[in-house]
């Protein structure tokens, strides 16, 4: 099985307001995202790719025009990294059927990751 990921970044806004008050995520806040797309496949095209990373470009124009300096609350119910990466999924599931992941991660120490 031949496995490839690609890592994509933005910056945006969010408030998990269903937490309590003096939860800090409940305060406006902001984080530098990271987003990471894992694909596999069992056999190689003709190029010997999985996929050309080139052809992951739209998902990159995505990120850009629906999150990079927004605020996420505006785009999602509950904007947390869980509920960005199933969105991100589904939304890359119908363009590549080689996805098996989309994880994203608010700070260098913490992920979260969505497959089915």
């Amino acid at each position: 099985m031949y496995v490839i990921t690609k890592q994509f970044s933005f910056s945006a806004s969010h408030q998990l307001l269903h937490l309590p008050e003096n939860h800090q995520c409940h305060r406006l806040h902001g984080h530098n995202y990271k987003v990471m797309i894992e694909l596999q496949s069992d056999k190689l095209d003709s190029n010997g790719f999985v996929i050309d990373y080139g052809e992951l470009n739209p998902l990159k124009d995505y990120i850009d025009s629906m999150f990079d300096h927004r605020h996420l609350n505006d785009i999602l119910d509950i904007p947390t990294a869980e509920n960005l990466a199933k969105h991100l999924f589904h939304w890359s599931k119908r363009r590549w059927n080689q996805i098996v992941s989309i994880s994203v991660s608010e700070t260098d120490k913490t992920w979260a990751k969505y497959y089915e």
